[in-house]
């Protein structure tokens, strides 16, 4: 079992707002996400500002692509995405064509996707997927429950690279001890901390408690 990696979520509504809080927490993490929220608001160039300001580190764009996979994740690579989201009601015809065009390809579960469908994903060569507990169901009250960390425990057993996010807070870390969870992704959980780099660096030190 690995050590899980800590990814944060830009899920800013401007650029300026996300500049701000990457340079808090950007060499403290080990994936920054452009987040959907950023990517529809100011589009590729939020990928290439955080491409440019760390050129080492893993950058994703969520994009939750539903089409056109090629052109959009040709799209990311250029402005510098190592990785780019697929949502998994996604054709495989569109989940093939994103894959050939950048590093690697998340499928972000939503709705009522099946483990039929990830076994057509991982046939069609798309390793990583993304568990979510949506910010609407957050907001609504709904929280992480055994029948998410049983869902999730399949994944692994299927061979998948599975992250996990949703209103992750440090506590809410012990909750998946023993699963081999691939990432974690953070947002407001450490973005909005009155010490936001305070806040990453605990997070991986409670990574490395449960798993190291």
């Amino acid at each position: 079992m690995g050590l899980p990696k800590l990814q944060i979520a830009l899920d800013n509504d401007a650029l300026s707002e996300a500049l701000y809080s990457i340079t808090q927490v950007g060499d403290e993490v080990d994936v920054i996400e452009a987040g959907t929220i950023l990517c529809l608001a100011e589009g590729m160039e939020a990928v290439r500002c955080l491409r440019a300001l760390y050129p080492d580190k893993i950058i994703l764009a969520d994009t939750k692509c539903a089409d056109a996979g090629g052109t959009v994740a040709k799209n990311c690579a250029l402005a510098g995405a190592n990785w780019m989201t697929v949502i998994c009601c996604a054709t495989i015809p569109t989940m093939k064509a994103a894959l050939k065009e950048v590093q690697d390809l998340q499928v972000e579960l939503y709705g009522d996707w099946t483990f039929a469908e990830a076994e057509t994903w991982m046939e069609a060569g798309l390793v990583q997927v993304v568990y979510h507990q949506s910010r609407d169901a957050l907001f609504a009250g709904e929280t992480w429950s055994e029948v998410d960390l049983n869902k999730i425990r399949q994944l692994v057993a299927m061979g998948f690279k599975v992250s996990v996010t949703g209103g992750l807070e440090m506590e809410t870390l012990r909750l998946f001890a023993g699963i081999d969870v691939y990432a974690f992704i953070a947002g407001r959980g450490i973005r909005d901390a009155a010490n936001p780099r305070q806040a990453a660096r605990e997070f991986k030190a409670e990574i490395k408690r449960i798993w190291g």
